[in-house]
């Protein structure tokens, strides 16, 4: 039978437990009695009080609502008595009128400052002396400094010296004399309010005849909201002190100078662990340079720059220009403020994300560099060196050795890229069919020259000589959200920028001409969404290509891996290796002439990058052109979705192979041509799907013929000119030919050639690759090249399946560092000027510039 209990008593105690209905339970915790509202007045469940007995006849004199809320923040507070007001500003004004003119008031050095201006206004018009007894005003941590006071050890001395002295405490940091309710007890800046509490019955009275008298009592709906804030008052503390730790042990880390009680090395931390249950949710540190704290204020994106702290969202400030600026420099100097100094006020946002929009922001502003440890892991680090001195962005640059990084951006950075051909599986690959992709021989070039002007430019020599140039502090840097170092691009693009890219910077003219538009775009965004460090170098990029552009041979690709490869070594943002050991008496160096001397890890860089530019310049890309343009040999590709194994695969053990292609001059429509097929899909799937699966076979067969390294070079040659003219046939029945395609077929199938040739790429125009056998002889060839110029087409004669992405290496070469632009012609005679490849690069002709960049020195290859 269930115990029967008393109401009388019942009313008394705590709930009971059912089996313990008596039990006494232990005092609630903090969070429990935020979360936990009570009242012994009437009040609803939401809590609105009604008007009892005539005590709330007049708002400002009585609010049920206020009554309600009061008695919660006593309760919270440990106090008998809790006053609440408009704002917080003006409490210690309150707290004053205790003191009368004469009185002194002690108080410390970093005040609010707010507090600061009242104490001035005080001295001068009220008679009042501050001393930084009749009252001590105490703060712990202090704000912006985190300083920490012995709040117990201060009082008993006070009352020791001065019995009648009142101690009045800022408690807005901590949230346990008075408070800024604004800020940690509202949590939301939804309201301005400031709580006193205390446990003097005349105080009390006296500051409740004042707040009257002076009409500033809270209004009832923000006594609503500041009631419903406490209730989330502990668990946003929680999430806040743990993330502000983490914060100030990522600035400790990097060798800011941190405040923050919860950091070991912190002063008085034994203290503030006395008297208090966490760390608080504040921090300040400092950068050495006041212009660097303001870059780093306004590089964030996440801290939203204000003077106030405490709501749910993480805020940032600079305390001497915003908070403290009513404080002369001259006092703030003395105080020991420092100009530089930045405060965070930690919100509930994930921790990742906080962190990591911090740590961009001090990337952004220079205040940080990637560099690389002792045990070659590459880490941030801060890049200035000693607390308190402002140096300049050079001075920083060589105190911290970073003489290699000025030498990448003065340097003129050659790197190229193959084209790509398709040998086997056109259009099919749309759906799902391998195809089988390789590189060519012929290249995209670019080259990178500094300017020293404050411009970047660039020159697209086959795109009509275009040239464009910008102002470097004009570009809408505002739009950007760098990539960390070591970080991937996000997959999808940053449209934000392209828009402020192709709207705030290409002029009219360059918008009427679409290829140098994309190409434009595609510079200029990975220009900008690379830069890091503070550094935005002023350099022109110019590119050509020895393969034709726009014929289906993957120049875009080609291009995006030259473009991606230049700014990556431009930023350092990749390192070439160095150079290998020479041949001694004990180690054989052997030269493999370059090739495969990139590094994996660096190729897999560039290809992100190119592929970035892909998606710019052609919207939803494959990624096959730019894999081959940087890793060169040939892989097979497959798409996701229809039932195969998707991805790419390199084809091991490719044999380089002789193809002529021979561009048709006749200009593609892909998106035109790949309707086509899905058209005559639609209308005759039966047929379509038999093509695709002979096509598939075609594609396997050439992987396991290309790939098989026990076929001899005969039967190779013989079996891939079978499944050229196979898969063409297919090809033709798609309707993806063109006549002029099919004249160029018939030529190179005439005696005495009687070579097999098909259409690659999209088709219905430019290029076809014809296979060029070991026994062709090389007048037959140079005749057949004849023959089809004559006929108006323009052959190219290349290898396929060579290397990939190659660099000019910047070793055992004469130094071609550009200076600025006056140093190279001092001199009557420009005795000592510099000849930069730039200059060449652009004069040479189409058919001279293999062997004019080969002639250059040593090359490195993927």
């Amino acid at each position: 039978m269930a115990p029967t209990i008393n109401p009388k008593i019942l009313a008394d105690l705590p709930t009971p437990e059912p089996e313990s209905p008596c039990r006494p339970r232990q005092p609630y915790r903090l969070s429990t009695l935020c979360a936990t509202v009570e009242n012994p007045s009437q009040k609803d469940q939401y809590g609105f009080q009604l008007c009892i007995n005539g005590q709330s006849d007049y708002s400002r004199s009585g609010n049920p609502t206020r009554s309600h809320l009061e008695h919660h923040l006593a309760k919270i507070s440990s106090a008998a008595h809790a006053l609440c007001r408009v704002f917080w500003h003006g409490c210690p004004r309150y707290h004053l009128a205790h003191a009368q003119t004469g009185d002194e008031v002690i108080a410390g050095d970093d005040l609010y400052g707010g507090t600061n201006r009242i104490f001035a206004y005080l001295k001068t018009h009220g008679g009042i002396t501050v001393h930084h007894t009749a009252m001590v005003l105490l703060e712990s941590p202090t704000n912006p400094l985190l300083k920490i006071v012995d709040l117990a050890r201060i009082s008993a001395d006070i009352k020791e010296r001065a019995p009648n002295a009142v101690i009045v405490v800022d408690n807005t940091m901590m949230n346990v004399v008075y408070d800024s309710a604004t800020k940690y007890l509202s949590g939301h800046h939804d309201l301005m309010a400031g709580v006193i509490t205390c446990n003097r019955d005349d105080l009390a009275k006296q500051m409740a005849f004042i707040i009257n008298a002076a009409g500033n009592a809270l209004t009832p709906f923000d006594c609503f909201l500041l009631l419903r804030g406490t209730k989330t008052l502990a668990i946003r503390m929680d999430r806040q002190q743990a993330t502000a730790m983490l914060v100030a042990q990522m600035l400790d880390r990097l060798g800011f100078k941190v405040h923050y009680p919860g950091l070991a090395e912190h002063p008085n931390r034994d203290v503030h662990e006395r008297i208090a249950d966490g760390y608080g949710a504040v921090l300040s540190f400092t950068t050495g340079d006041k212009a660097l704290s303001e870059r780093i204020v306004a590089a964030t994106r996440l801290w939203g720059i204000s003077v106030s702290f405490g709501c749910v969202n993480s805020l940032i400030s600079m305390p001497c220009v915003m908070s403290h600026a009513s404080i002369d420099p001259a006092t703030r100097a003395e105080r020991g403020l420092p100009e530089d100094l930045i405060r965070l006020c930690v919100g509930i946002e994930d921790p990742a994300d906080l962190l990591d929009d911090l740590e961009r922001a001090l990337l952004e502003a220079g205040a940080i560099t990637l560099t690389a440890g002792a045990d070659s892991h590459q880490r941030y680090v801060r890049t200035i060196p000693s607390e308190g001195t402002a140096i300049s962005r050079a001075v920083q640059k060589l105190a911290f050795n970073e003489s290699a990084e000025r030498e990448n951006e003065d340097r003129e950075w050659f790197v190229s890229a193959p084209g790509k051909v398709i040998l086997f599986g056109e259009h099919a690959v749309v759906y799902g069919v391998t195809a089988v992709a390789a590189s060519v021989d012929l290249r995209c070039y670019g080259i990178t020259t500094p300017r020293h002007d404050g411009k970047v430019s660039v020159h697209f020599i086959d795109i009509d000589d275009f040239t464009q140039e910008w102002e470097v502090d004009d570009l809408p840097w505002d739009a950007v959200t760098p990539v960390r170092v070591g970080d991937a691009h996000p997959e999808s693009l940053d449209h934000k920028l392209i828009d402020a890219i192709t709207t705030r910077v290409l002029s009219p003219e360059v918008l009427a001409k679409p290829s140098a538009r994309q190409a434009c775009v595609a510079f200029l965004y990975m220009y900008m969404i690379m830069a890091h460090g503070g550094k935005r170098p002023s350099v022109n990029f110019s590119a050509r290509a020895t393969l034709p552009v726009g014929a289906g041979l993957g120049s875009s690709a080609s291009f995006s891996a030259c473009a991606a490869t230049a700014l990556l070594l431009l930023y350092s943002r990749v390192e070439l290796p160095a150079l290998p050991a020479p041949t001694t008496a004990g180690h054989i160096h052997v030269s493999h002439e370059g090739r495969r001397a990139i590094p994996p890890v660096l190729a897999e860089e560039v290809n992100r990058w190119a592929f970035v530019s892909e998606k710019i310049l052609h919207g939803n890309p494959s990624g096959v052109d730019n894999s081959v343009a940087v890793f060169g040999g040939a892989l097979s590709y497959t798409r996701a979705g229809f039932g195969r194994t998707a991805g790419m695969i390199p084809i091991q053990g490719f044999k380089s192979l002789k193809f002529l292609l021979t561009d048709s001059r006749v200009p593609r429509n892909t998106k035109q041509l790949v309707a086509g097929v899905a058209t005559l899909k639609e209308q005759d799937p039966e047929f379509v799907d038999g093509l695709l699966n002979t096509i598939q076979s075609i594609s396997d067969e050439a992987q396991r013929a290309l790939a098989d390294p026990n076929l001899s070079r005969e039967t190779l040659l013989s079996a891939l000119s079978a499944l050229i003219d196979e898969n063409h046939s297919h090809l033709v029945k798609l309707g993806v030919s063109h006549p002029s395609l099919e004249a160029i077929r018939s030529k190179t199938a005439s005696a005495p050639y009687a070579l097999s040739t098909k259409l690659t790429g999209a088709g219905g125009g430019g290029c076809a690759v014809t296979l060029v056998p070991d026994n062709l002889s090389e007048s037959s060839l140079r005749e057949l090249m004849a023959a089809l110029s004559t006929d108006s087409f323009v052959p190219y004669l290349t290898s396929v399946g060579g290397s990939g992405l190659g660099i000019l290496s910047p070793y055992n070469q004469p130094p071609r560092l550009a200076t600025p632009p006056e140093t190279p012609h001092e001199g009557a005679d420009g005795a000592g000027a510099i000849e930069l490849l730039r200059d060449t690069f652009a004069e040479k002709a189409t058919s001279e510039l293999t062997g004019w960049a080969d002639s250059l020195g040593r090359w490195l290859f993927v």
